[in-house]
């Protein structure tokens, strides 16, 4: 079940195994129409939807049952093929499109996929339509009079159309000559877009991830899985690298000692540059993750900080409210409101790309301004539907930690959304009484589940 009231879809979209419901061929041909039937009534003249999909194998399958339902709606497509999700968000926008579909499991790996939806800005889809869909799923199938089926083309330029959008984003005087990179596309929607990116910006590109067969999205590489990519760069003695995951919406980055760069430190470093620049961003937005020494670090640059609930679409919801135009997770999801409506791997690392030239660092020096602290993450077990996190003996506990370990520390309580877990985390200044911390706490928290 989905939040506010809906069956199928959950915070970002709908997703699960392949061949377990509604992950199947069947339901993928009525939401296709569904979504044709919403969509087929926005808007003036001819409708059309683009579809868009990692490269897992079962893309093809679920892109051929879409494209069945859509065109039985009456509503035209047009197929970009394997492209990162921000690319589909970037398209859907610029060839004046209704809608969007990814079909993607992000960092899953490929016995998962999933759909997600682009409204005709780019944006995720509000309850609403949402809901419409859901409605329509409910109905039986019929299909439009053959004279006003749907008609499918593919968009050959759409690669190059992407590559040229992410190249305009840091302006024609930029040049990353004598630079070199290493790019894990973990086998995903990148593999044929990123590399040429830093290479026509004039950077030396190795390239890894870049063979997908279907079955090897995400495995063992990308921004889930760093480790390779560290020991390409250490091996090659390249300035640093650059992971990202199976749909392109994440990076994450490697210095040239090898040392992991995270979504916090990556947007320390695009704040920090944007404030050289001059340009207004009002402030940075992360979520109950993020680590304190970002929201420290902002604070010595009076840069101001907010914190939303972990996911993208509570970032992106919490950047609108506060009409702030930078924000992310540490997980690598960086959202720049003026380049793009959702998440950019390729964007994000061009920023800190463009960073690194502006202040004349390597990515090390560029991140020394921001100390990360050491987290413990305990992820406790709990029965279905309970809740310890309200009882007063855990409040009471959370209380008690955070007057250890003084001002220079958090402690946060979080009930998976997925699974029935309840995730400790404690942060502060000192690894081993940080883990012995959370060990503690997290006893309590069992005793009380």
């Amino acid at each position: 079940m989905g939040g506010n009231g809906k069956c199928y879809f959950g915070t970002d979209g709908i997703r699960g195994r392949v061949g377990t419901a509604p992950i199947t061929p069947d339901f993928m041909l009525k939401l296709g129409w569904a979504a044709g039937k919403v969509f087929g009534g926005i808007g003036n003249g001819r409708n059309k939807i683009l579809i868009g999909k990692d490269t897992r194998i079962s893309g093809y399958m679920f892109e051929a049952a879409l494209e069945a339902g859509i065109t039985a709606a009456g509503v035209d497509i047009s197929l970009l093929g394997p492209m990162p999700t921000p690319a589909i968000a970037y398209l859907t926008r610029t060839l004046r499109a209704q809608a969007g579909i990814v079909i993607s499991a992000s960092h899953n790996s490929f016995h998962d996929n999933g759909i997600k939806f682009f409204s005709g800005q780019g944006a995720k889809l509000p309850d609403s339509i949402e809901l419409a869909i859901e409605a329509e799923l409910e109905k039986e199938m019929t299909t439009v009079p053959s004279e006003t089926i749907g008609k499918a083309s593919r968009v050959s330029d759409a690669a190059g159309r992407y590559i040229e959008f992410c190249k305009s984003t840091i302006g024609p005087s930029l040049k990353l000559t004598g630079l070199k990179i290493v790019v894990d596309c973990a086998h995903g929607s990148t593999y044929h877009i990123a590399p040429d990116v830093f290479e026509e910006l004039g950077a030396e590109v190795g390239a890894i991830g870049v063979s997908p067969n279907g079955l090897n999205i995400n495995k063992e590489g990308g921004s889930t899985m760093p480790e390779n990519l560290v020991r390409q760069v250490l091996e090659s003695g390249a300035g640093l690298g650059i992971a990202f995951d199976g749909d392109g919406d994440r990076v994450i980055m490697v210095d040239h000692g090898g040392r992991i760069v995270d979504g916090d430190e990556i947007l320390y470093a695009i704040a920090r540059n944007r404030q050289r620049e001059g340009l207004a961003f009002g402030g940075v937005v992360g979520t109950q993750m993020s680590n304190l020494g970002l929201e420290l670090a902002l604070g010595d640059l009076k840069i101001p900080f907010a914190r939303s609930p972990v996911g993208d679409r509570y970032v992106m919801q919490e950047l609108a409210e506060r009409g702030w135009g930078l924000g992310g997770e540490s997980s690598g999801h960086i959202i720049i409101t003026d380049l793009n409506t959702t998440g950019d791997g390729i964007v994000s690392a061009l920023q800190t790309l463009a960073a690194i030239v502006g202040f004349d660092r390597s990515l090390a020096e560029l991140c020394r301004g921001m100390r990360k602290f050491p987290q413990s993450m305990v992820n406790v077990q709990i029965a279905d539907g309970a809740d310890p996190t309200a009882r007063p003996a855990v409040r009471d506990a959370v209380s008690k930690v955070e007057r250890k370990l003084g001002g220079n520390g958090r402690v946060l309580l979080r009930p998976s959304g997925t699974e029935p877990v309840v995730r400790v985390m404690v942060e502060g200044e000192d690894a081993e009484r940080v883990e012995a911390l959370a060990n503690e706490l997290s006893e309590l928290v069992a005793q009380q589940a």
